[in-house]
């Protein structure tokens, strides 16, 4: 335990100003491990470092990139269970999810790996006699990279990889609470042939590294991942930055999934517990409202109730849990006191809700569910993000479609029919950047566009061959071949 994790800068390890622990929340007695803290002039160091380096990478060959990310992935995916593991004794999430979050991160930096080798440009004809038109991509510079704690590996990856892959040099800002998942997969890229300077890692606070990273002019983009209130922020330092920076930022949802009347119960039941509960609700896509139609309402409120009482809360590592504790003593408190909310707003606590005891000692929240909810109530208009969900009920699909796009957000949608035609004006009609037939709403390949629209999200799509939108610059050349 007196090791202490460093900080990547330059291609070397270096110590912070001070330490942090990093504590397991399902056993609070657990230290995972001894982080150090970097200052503002290490964020500062990191940066230099990248923009002397950002020139070189910048103009090396598709091969050496994709050679690096492969490397990467090949090493994830080979390592995913102690990956994985490690993940969920930081983060509180299930050992089977850390598991597939590891192995998440390693198809996505295999995935770039591939993508390094198809960016592709255009070749035009003008409209004016003897010229010729060519479009290319090419790299922005340093990419700063901002992190949330809630997908600690896969989240950093589908971030760092296309930046890589598109010749850009990075520096990389984790959460807070899980500097092991971003230490560990910082120790595998810096053993993949990068040059020294285009990957380096900063751990320490958002107000210290953060902010050093936006008001820099040698970051030429920043991406950032969490809540709305520091989005703003983020978005607002971007502009009023001298020069400019690119921003791309994903803030969260408050998701809704209709139920129709004919809908299959077994898959609304299975939609809703999936996507409101699993990852103990700590997902920018879950499922917070239900909106039922009156004719399914009751037998769905059964049926969800009864697959609560079957489910596990219990330490992230043990087998059988289905859900592990939240991340940490402040988000418990902010999920119970919206659980206190949703009461004094009239709202029936159905179910759960109550703080949990296990032979551990650690942060779990029985999951809560709430009936008889107005979409004006805060706990149905807020994100919570813990493992809280209201059920409002509608009369038919055009009040549950009105309700549904009712809400500041728009990152997922769900709806659970068994109608070809409500589920086609569903996906067409609803205001979010992901929609889910039957499906719940929580839960994206990795090779597809990630984002929302409204408050969800500003700026370029995430994932799939669209990140080269947010990783990549167009130009525009003209050659007079007379």
């Amino acid at each position: 335990m007196s090791e202490i994790a460093l900080n990547y800068i330059a291609g070397a390890w270096v110590s912070g100003a001070s330490e942090t622990k990093n504590i397991n929340p399902s056993d609070t007695n657990d230290v995972v491990g001894l982080y150090t803290q970097g200052s503002r002039a290490d964020a500062e160091q990191a940066i230099a470092a990248a923009a002397a380096a950002a020139p070189r990478w910048a103009r090396s060959t598709p091969q050496e990139r994709h050679d690096v990310l492969k490397k990467v992935g090949d090493e994830i995916l080979a390592r995913r269970e102690e990956l994985g593991r490690l993940l969920s004794r930081e983060e509180g999430k299930t050992l089977p999810e850390g598991i597939g979050e590891a192995a998440r991160a390693g198809q996505i930096f295999l995935f770039f790996a591939a993508e390094a080798l198809r960016l592709a440009g255009e070749k035009l004809a003008s409209v004016r006699p003897g010229l010729d038109v060519e479009i290319t991509r090419e790299a922005l510079g340093v990419v700063g990279i901002i992190a949330p704690w809630n997908f600690p590996i896969a989240i950093p990856a589908w971030k760092i990889a296309p930046a890589l892959a598109y010749g850009n040099a990075v520096v990389f800002k984790p959460a807070d609470l899980v500097p092991g998942s971003a230490y560990a997969l910082s120790e595998i890229i810096s053993r993949a042939g990068l040059p020294a300077g285009v990957f380096n890692l900063v751990m320490g606070r958002g107000s210290v590294v953060g902010q050093a990273f936006l008001e820099s002019p040698k970051v030429n983009a920043i991406t950032f991942t969490g809540s709305v209130e520091t989005g703003r922020k983020v978005a607002q330092a971007c502009v009023l930055n001298d020069p400019m920076k690119k921003c791309q930022l994903e803030m969260g949802g408050k998701n809704p999934l209709v139920v129709l009347n004919d809908a299959d119960l077994a898959v609304a039941a299975e939609c809703a517990v999936n996507g409101a509960f699993f990852s103990t609700g700590q997902r920018c896509t879950a499922s917070s409202r239900f909106i039922v139609q009156e004719g399914i309402h009751d037998a769905f409120v059964d049926a969800v109730t009864e697959r609560l009482k079957a489910l596990k809360v219990d330490n992230a590592l043990e087998a059988g849990t289905h859900i592990g504790p939240v991340v940490d003593e402040k988000q418990l408190e902010q999920d119970l006191n919206y659980i206190e909310i949703g009461r004094s707003e009239g709202a029936k606590l159905h179910w759960g809700g109550e703080r949990l005891n296990r032979a551990t000692p650690g942060f779990y929240l029985q999951p809560a569910f709430f009936t008889e909810t107005t979409n004006a109530m805060r706990i149905a208009r807020e994100e919570i993000f813990g493992p809280v969900a209201c059920t409002i009920r509608v009369k038919d699909y055009d009040e549950a479609l009105a309700v549904a796009n009712d809400t500041p957000f728009g990152l997922s949608s769900g709806i659970v029919t068994t109608s070809l035609k409500y589920a086609s004006h569903f996906k067409r009609n609803s205001e979010a950047g992901m929609v889910m037939v039957n499906t719940p709403t929580a839960g994206v390949d990795y090779h597809v566009p990630f984002g929302g629209r409204k408050g969800s999200s500003y700026g370029a799509r995430e994932q799939g061959r669209y990140a080269a939108e947010f990783y990549t610059t167009v130009k525009t050349a003209y050659t007079n071949a007379g």
